[in-house]
C-alpha cells in the first residue's frame, strides 16, 4: 500500500537528515549469505527471499552512510520491502515444522541459516522503517557487535560444513544451488549421445588435464569446499585452453561447472570468462568464423553478458550486452548450459535462460572446436576453475521420441556422486517426462536407473533403485504426477551402454530409462 503525501513529506526529511547530519554513523557490516542451500524447500526459500530483501534495505543504508538523499522510487522500493519483510516474518513459525524427521546435520545446518535469516530480518524491518522516517542513526557498537556475531556464525558454518557425516552416515549433497523446486520451469534438455565428458577424475593434481590443449598454462587442482578435481584457467591475453572435440554437430549442447576464488569489488569490469564456438583449433577465437558469449565476473556493478559473432571473416549480425546480473551467481558454483540448435543458441546460468538468439549461428558445419577463454583477472588473487565438461549430441524433444518409441534412456539426469539427490539443472529432462503424462492420462511408465561399475555390486543395486525412486518422487512432488502411474527399479552395474575403464563410457552407464508400461 502506497501513501504518497506521507512519504513525500518523509523525503524532504531525509533529504535535510542525510545532508545536515555529518556524524551520521557508518553502515552495519555485512551479514553474508550462506553460500550452500540446506535441501528443504521451506528453510532455503525462507532464506534466500530474507537475503533478497535485506540486500536491498542494506544498499539503501549504504545511501544514508554516505550521505545520497533517497528518490521517489527508493521510497516506492523501500516500503515494498517492508510489506514483504512482514510476509517472510509471518512464514517463520511454520519454517520449524520442515526440520521434524531430518538428520542432526540438516537440522543443525538449517537452524544456523535461519537464525542468519533471522538476523538480517531484524536488521531489515529497523532498518528500512528508520530510513523511511528519516531517522538511521546505529548505535556505535553495531559494527562490533555484528562483527562478532558474524565471526560466530562464519565459524559455526564452518564447522557444520566441514562435517560430512549424518545420522544416517550418507553424504550431504555438496553443490550450492538452489532447490529443486525453483528449477520447476528449467527447460534445458541436454544431448543424449555424449561426444565429450571430463571431470578430470582420472587426471594428476598440479598436470594440465589430458583431453586439453592451450598455449599458456592451467592445471588440475583440489579444493577444500568442494568435491573432486578442478581445472584452474589461467587468465591473459590470447590465452585458450581447448577441449579435444573437433567435430560438433548441428543439434548439440554443452555444460560446465564454474568455481571461482578471491572476487570482490575490486575485481575488473574486464574480467570475462569467454566460450568460443570456432572453425578452428588454433589459439585464437577464430580463423573465418566464431561465435562467442562472455560471462562477467566482476562484483561492483552488474555487468552484461555479451554474445557477439563473425562469420566469412568479417563481423556478424551479432554484437550485443544483454542485460544481466549474475555477480552472486558466479561466487556459488553456477552451473552453464549451453544449447545449439542449428543456427539457433540458448545459454542458461542455472535455471535462468539469458541468451536466445535465433540466427547467431550464421552458417551451419564450420564451427566444430569449443574454446574458452579467461581474461582481466589478477594473477594469483582471483581465480576460475571448471568442472563437468560435457558436450553431447542431441537436446532433442524427448517427448515425441518417448510417445513413438514407447521407451527412452537418458544420462541427462545427474545425481550427486554416490548419492541419489538430483541435481536440479537436470530438472530439464524430468519437466518433460511430465507433460507427456499430464497429455496423456493412460500413460504408465516404468523408470529403471542404471550405475557405472564404481563400487561394489550391492552398493551400485541399490544405488540404481533409489535414483530411479528419487525421479519418481520428483515428477509426483514437483510436477504433481499421481503415484500410481509410476513403478521403479533399478539394475546397477549389470547393462552397461558404454567402456566402465573410460570417463566417457561411465558417463554413459550413468542413466535413467523410461519405459511405457500396458496400460
Amino acid at each position: 500500500m502506497k501513501h504518497p503525501a506521507f512519504f513525500k513529506q518523509f523525503l524532504i526529511t531525509i533529504c535535510l537528515t542525510f545532508f545536515l547530519a555529518p556524524n551520521l554513523e557508518a553502515q552495519t557490516k555485512r551479514i553474508k549469505r550462506p553460500k550452500s542451500s540446506v535441501g528443504i524447500s521451506s528453510v532455503d526459500n525462507y532464506v534466500r527471499n530474507s537475503f533478497d530483501l535485506y540486500d536491498k534495505v542494506y544498499k539503501y543504508d549504504g545511501y544514508a552512510a554516505a550521505g545520497t538523499p533517497l528518490d521517489d522510487d527508493d521510497i516506492d522500493v523501500l516500503e515494498d520491502a517492508l510489506d514483504d519483510l512482514a510476509l517472510i516474518s509471518e512464514s517463520a513459525p511454520d519454517i520449524l515444522s520442515s526440520l521434524d524427521g531430518q538428520n542432526a546435520f540438516k537440522k543443525a545446518k538449517a537452524t544456523l541459516q535461519i537464525n542468519k535469516a533471522n538476523k538480517a530480518l531484524k536488521y531489515s524491518v529497523k532498518t528500512a522503517k528508520e530510513l523511511l522516517a528519516g531517522e538511521r542513526e546505529r548505535e556505535k557498537d553495531d559494527d562490533d557487535s555484528s562483527e562478532s556475531n558474524e565471526n560466530s556464525d562464519e565459524e559455526s558454518d564452518k564447522n557444520i560444513n566441514n562435517d560430512n557425516s549424518n545420522d544416517d552416515g550418507e553424504e550431504e549433497p555438496s553443490n550450492v544451488s538452489d532447490g529443486l523446486e525453483v528449477y520447476s520451469k528449467y527447460d534445458f534438455v541436454p544431448g543424449d549421445k555424449i561426444l565429450f565428458f571430463d571431470d578430470f577424475s582420472q587426471d594428476f593434481v598440479g598436470d594440465l588435464p589430458s583431453k586439453w590443449n592451450t598455449n599458456g598454462s592451467g592445471a588440475i587442482v583440489k579444493l577444500n569446499k568442494v568435491e573432486g578435481n578442478w581445472f584452474e584457467l589461467k587468465a591473459g591475453y590470447r590465452l585458450y585452453v581447448i577441449p579435444d572435440i573437433n567435430e560438433l554437430p548441428e543439434d548439440y549442447t554443452i555444460e560446465f561447472d564454474v568455481l571461482t576464488s578471491g572476487l570482490s569489488n575490486q575485481t575488473s569490469s574486464g574480467a570475462r570468462l569467454h566460450i568460443v564456438l570456432s572453425d578452428t583449433n588454433a589459439f585464437s577465437n577464430g580463423k573465418t568464423h566464431y561465435a562467442a558469449v562472455t560471462l562477467p565476473l566482476g562484483q561492483y556493478a552488474a555487468f552484461n553478458i555479451n554474445a557477439y559473432n563473425h562469420f566469412n571473416g568479417k563481423g556478424g549480425m551479432i554484437n550485443s550486452g544483454l542485460t544481466a546480473d549474475i555477480r552472486d551467481e558466479v561466487k556459488n558454483q553456477p552451473h552453464i548450459a549451453i544449447s545449439v540448435t542449428k543456427k539457433r543458441y540458448r545459454l542458461w546460468v542455472n535455471e535462468v535462460k539469458y541468451v536466445d538468439i535465433p540466427r547467431f549461428i550464421e552458417e551451419l558445419d564450420v564451427l566444430n572446436y569449443l574454446k574458452f577463454h579467461l581474461y582481466g583477472l589478477k594473477d594469483g588473487e582471483e581465480r576460475v576453475f571448471i568442472k563437468n565438461i560435457k558436450v553431447a549430441e542431441g537436446g532433442v524433444d524427448l517427448r515425441r521420441k518417448l510417445l513413438r518409441e514407447g521407451k527412452i534412456s537418458t544420462n541427462g539426469i545427474l545425481f550427486d556422486s554416490g548419492s541419489a539427490n538430483i541435481q536440479p539443472q537436470s530438472l530439464g529432462i524430468v519437466r518433460q517426462i511430465s507433460q507427456v503424462l499430464m497429455q496423456d492420462e493412460s500413460i504408465k511408465l516404468n523408470i529403471i536407473g542404471h550405475t557405472d561399475s564404481d563400487g561394489s555390486d550391492e552398493a551400485n543395486l541399490k544405488l540404481s533403485k533409489d535414483r530411479a525412486a528419487a525421479v519418481k518422487e520428483a515428477l509426483v512432488n514437483i510436477y504433481n504426477i499421481s503415484a500410481d502411474r509410476l513403478t521403479t527399479d533399478g539394475k546397477g552395474e549389470t547393462q552397461p551402454v558404454g567402456d566402465n575403464g573410460t570417463t566417457d563410457g561411465k558417463a554413459l552407464n550413468r542413466r535413467v530409462e523410461f519405459v511405457k508400461t500396458q496400460r
